[in-house]
């Protein structure tokens, strides 16, 4: 009898090792891809992450810089406390972490790398984070963790914190301009596959490492990618910016300490850009690098689920606000969507919040219920409620592939017999209906007051609004933080 093992051999030989012509077109199929004269963009982009001038951009950038990091801080206080924060921080107690680096939200303490690693799970808990529409990577999570926990640890400025900011969030969204939408359809949650590279150059140039030192950090850290979309939907999500954020870090102080790895990890043919995608689009890193900036177009979520039912909430709010009338009231609501909003947010029968948020049928039902859809409408109690359930069996989806992915039609028919339409060409919160400040502010304010209560709430909005002028980070960690 020829043993399990042995005989896998045995087929390997027969059909790979003896047979010319599948040899032969193995080889074809790996090398067919393959691009041996992409530009050299894993140096490209240390270069320009540890270079590039301190505030070397608009002041609309400077300001738009703040209100991610505002936007990001009020994200991860508000879950501070939600049992996905509390489950994680219990496995990484079983460490004993020296306590180099606060928590958002929270009295402990834990190290550098583990302290990027909550912030950046707990900003990610709520679903209600920055995105960057063109490649729908949430970039402050695995960037902000990472840097505010190294940069209280080294006792650095709000200047310095701004500027590694920006410059992390331009690799991550370059990286990912240049493989979407091919990475993402294969599978891979975004953030957390490009957030390592983005905190890795960060990190680096907090660390004042050289050029060359961050060409090894953006190549160690491009041998830990991390995120599935299969995870969306559970806990698992919001690991992936906060592993993201601790891989960057991590791979930095790597870095420092001669920990060397491939200079063309990204772009070389089984380099992390053309092993992820099968669109290599180089010249989204190459093209004006350091002169146009990413941030500037990030935009921030008014409903705390995933951004394309944001449309469809708003078409309800907009129908709730316009007709006047209660659930019992509404037949049928028709929503004519792009596929995406099926194929990311098709959950009929969620369980709980972290399924609604991934539920058209569940957004739409308490959009039109309570006129939004912040954190409180996802709590496990809402998804469950009955009026919420009797709407959201009224709720009909239409997929449309000729729908634009940041619009939608919605269709509200009465037990009366009156027909209302709406069509949401881009929804508030989008580039082109953008939240102003105090809008932000009410949102930071929503998540954090219930945390930090209402005084230190409005004095860590006010340092986090001021981050570039702090010449240290007590103010800000003595208002966002809770007292032992």
């Amino acid at each position: 009898m020829v043993k399990p093992v042995q005989f896998i051999f045995n087929q390997f030989s027969l059909n790979h090792g003896d047979n010319t012509m599948s040899k032969a077109i193995a080889t074809q199929n790996i090398a067919r891809k393959a691009q041996t004269d992409a530009p050299p963009v894993t140096k490209m982009l240390a270069e320009f992450a540890v270079t590039h001038p301190s505030k070397g951009w608009s002041q609309e950038i400077e300001d738009q810089a703040h209100r991610t990091f505002a936007n990001w801080a009020g994200c991860a206080v508000g879950p501070s406390d939600h049992e996905t924060v509390e489950f994680a921080l219990g496995a990484i107690k079983e460490f004993s972490p020296a306590p180099q680096a606060s928590l958002l939200g929270r009295s402990e303490k834990v190290d550098m790398a583990n302290a990027a690693f909550i912030n950046g799970i707990s900003s990610h808990t709520f679903d209600f984070d920055d995105t960057h529409l063109k490649t729908i990577i949430h970039p402050a999570g695995p960037v902000a963790s990472a840097i505010l926990a190294m940069g209280e640890h080294l006792k650095l400025t709000g200047r310095e914190l701004i500027d590694a900011l920006v410059i992390g969030i331009e690799v991550s969204c370059r990286v990912g301009n240049t493989i979407y939408p091919d990475h993402y359809d294969r599978g891979w949650h975004i953030t957390g596959s490009t957030g390592m590279l983005g905190s890795a150059a960060a990190c680096s140039r907090l660390l004042g490492l050289s050029a060359d030192q961050t060409q090894m950090a953006l190549g160690i850290a491009a041998s830990q990618p991390v995120g599935l979309r299969e995870q969306f939907g559970t806990m698992t999500k919001p690991l992936h910016p906060g592993a993201a954020a601790k891989v960057g870090l991590t791979s930095a102080l790597m870095a420092k300490h001669g920990y060397t790895s491939s200079l063309r990890a990204l772009e070389a043919p089984r380099g992390l850009i053309q092993v992820y995608s099968d669109k290599t689009d180089w010249s989204e890193i190459t093209e004006n690098l350091g002169g146009s900036w990413e941030i500037g177009l990030n935009t921030y979520k008014p409903f705390a689920c995933g951004i394309v039912i944001h449309p469809s909430i708003d078409g309800c709010v907009q129908l709730r606000e316009k007709l006047n009338i209660n659930a019992t009231q509404v037949k049928k609501i028709s929503v004519r969507v792009h596929p995406l909003v099926q194929e990311l947010t098709g959950k009929k029968t969620p369980k709980d919040g972290l399924e609604g948020k991934f539920s058209v049928y569940h957004s739409c039902a308490v959009a039109f219920i309570t006129g939004r859809a912040t954190e409180h409408e996802y709590a496990d109690d809402v998804v469950n409620r009955a009026d919420v359930l009797e709407l959201r069996s009224k709720v009909e989806l239409i997929v449309d592939p000729q729908m634009y992915e940041a619009s939608c039609d919605v269709k509200l028919e009465t037990v009366s017999g009156e027909v209302h339409e709406i069509h949401v060409e881009h929804a508030v919160g989008s580039l082109e209906r953008p939240m102003s400040n105090s809008q932000l502010k009410a949102k930071f304010v929503d998540q954090s007051e219930p945390i930090l209560g209402l005084e230190k709430t409005n004095q860590a909005w006010d340092a986090c609004m001021n981050l570039g002028g702090l010449t240290n980070l007590d103010v800000l960690f003595k208002a966002i933080t809770l007292q032992k």
